[in-house]
């Protein structure tokens, strides 16, 4: 088993407007891309459980032309909120990181 972060070639999370965050986990060969998106492990239900959201609120996505699978969620305070720590969304990828790929 590998960690995601030593799989994909870029692992990062970004505002999708103010209201949500993506985050785009892209890989060089076509090879990973296909072990990782045919083991399944990146479903709602995982996403659910490190974000504590809910599932029908996840949007996955697969680009097989580009070896990348996109993830949006709903952002739980609006970006630039006097409560915001991360106002880019550039920090929110951290549980991705170690999630476990047969």
């Amino acid at each position: 088993m590998d960690n995601l972060i030593d799989l994909a070639s870029i692992l990062r999370s970004k505002n999708a407007g103010p209201l949500n965050v993506t985050f785009d986990i892209i890989f060089s060969e076509k090879e990973t891309y296909n072990r990782v998106k045919n083991s399944k492990v990146i479903n709602k239900k995982l996403i659910s459980t490190l974000y504590k959201i809910a599932k029908e609120d996840i949007l996955i996505m697969e680009y097989g032309v580009v070896n990348a699978i996109k993830i949006t969620i709903p952002r739980k305070i609006t970006s630039g909120d006097i409560k915001d720590t991360d106002i880019y969304g550039c920090q929110q990828h951290g549980p991705l990181l170690t999630i476990k790929i047969p």
